[in-house]
């Protein structure tokens, strides 16, 4: 019966990223540094408000967008945060995570050969949402270009089937950050083109140095932006599960009945934990991220001082070194590494073909677990050598 299935489901791989952190479980001893997860427990006061809204028996379901107070949070979140401004009523979506919000966008603009045009080497979540429904991803190599998808490298991939182009910045995997100028080049090549863009900054508080920007509040760029965010890294509540959109009235109304069909809405306790988030813990993210730039800086300069190639990332926590020198793919390279020393990475064509002879590394694990994963990567490549 298996033939009768949807063949846009059966081409569907399940993540490299969870395949190899599942293997780790098999092997005694072994340290990961594979997961995109907060080490951090999700804040003291976060869980409280949960409890309370159990307590409360506030268990029914919500609006479908989401608490109206919630959104209002949101709302605010963003505008002192970033200088986004977004309506509360009919702008805002609370979806149940991030990737949730990114699939109820693709949905409700691709249609049948739409053309997605995604920067890569990338997260793997995007290619099978955008072939679920109908659309067809075009891949930019950013591989010589600093890990960055900048205007000029954009421009010659523009046809007349283009109908999102997705930004994910910073970036999972590289760890890469779009500067204010970059963002104002890509803005002026797509302002006047009839095209969305999916502006992805779930790990926009994770950014090192500098601040956060985001294209739509760059020029014409607001009317045909959705901007997907959410709470599982700048505050630890990963399973939590909740995300948010952030779009002109026009767009969230349809995205919205798809959201309406697809969950109804958004875990109604989850929704008042994610209230007490953005609302007395607006800078609940501020310590994590001075912890993941001190282990940015660590990691970096272990990897430097191995001799390992790489561009260091402004946000995020990831690091995106090329194993290229080695000889060996980046399957090969992270099974021989977890095998013999017993440490998981993420070999780099987990993030598509554009990612071979990288691996990622996550620094979202604690210090000791690091200090001890790098020096026996150090020994791993000593006898590569």
């Amino acid at each position: 019966m298996e033939h009768l299935i949807n063949p846009l489901v059966r081409e569907i791989q399940i993540s490299g990223i969870r395949k190899i952190s599942n293997l780790v479980s098999t092997i005694p001893g072994a340290l990961t540094l594979t997961i995109g997860q907060p080490d951090f427990p999700t804040p003291r006061h976060i869980i409280e408000a949960g409890q309370r809204a159990l307590d409360q028996n506030k268990t029914v379901y919500t609006q479908n967008p989401g608490l109206l107070e919630l959104r209002e949070a949101v709302a605010n979140f963003v505008h002192v945060k970033y200088g986004q401004t977004y309506r509360p009523a009919d702008e805002i979506i609370v979806t149940a995570g991030a990737s949730q919000a990114v699939d109820i966008t693709l949905r409700t603009i691709l249609t049948p050969g739409a053309e997605v045009i995604i920067p890569a080497p990338i997260y793997p979540g995007y290619e099978p949402l955008i072939r679920l429904a109908g659309g067809v991803p075009v891949y930019v190599d950013t591989r010589e270009n600093g890990l960055k998808l900048t205007a000029d490298l954009l421009e010659p991939y523009l046809t007349d089937k283009t109908r999102c182009v997705i930004l994910c910045y910073p970036s999972n995997p590289t760890g890469q950050v779009l500067s204010e100028k970059e963002l104002a080049d890509l803005a002026q090549l797509l302002a006047d083109r009839e095209l969305f863009i999916l502006s992805d900054e779930i790990y926009s508080e994770l950014v090192y140095g500098q601040q956060h920007y985001s294209i739509a509040t760059l020029g014409k760029l607001r009317e045909k932006t959705i901007v997907i965010n959410g709470l599982s890294k700048s505050h630890a509540m990963t399973g939590w599960r909740i995300g948010f959109t952030l779009a002109p009235a026009y767009l969230t109304e349809h995205m919205t009945k798809v959201h309406q069909y697809n969950v109804t809405c958004a875990s109604s306790v989850s929704q008042y934990a994610a209230l007490e988030a953005l609302t007395v813990g607006v800078d609940d993210a501020l310590p994590m991220r001075s912890a993941y730039e001190a282990r940015r800086d660590y990691v970096y300069d272990r990897l430097v001082a191995m001799g390992i190639e790489l561009e260091k990332p402004d946000g995020a926590f990831y690091l995106f070194p090329s194993i290229a020198k080695f000889g060996l793919s980046s399957m090969d390279f992270t099974m021989k590494l977890l095998q013999e020393e017993h440490v998981a990475v993420v070999p780099g064509d987990a993030f598509t073909s554009f990612g071979e002879g990288f691996i990622r590394i996550s620094y979202a694990y604690s210090q000791e677990v690091l200090e001890e994963s790098l020096n026996r990567l150090e020994r791993f490549i000593g006898k590569l050598r």
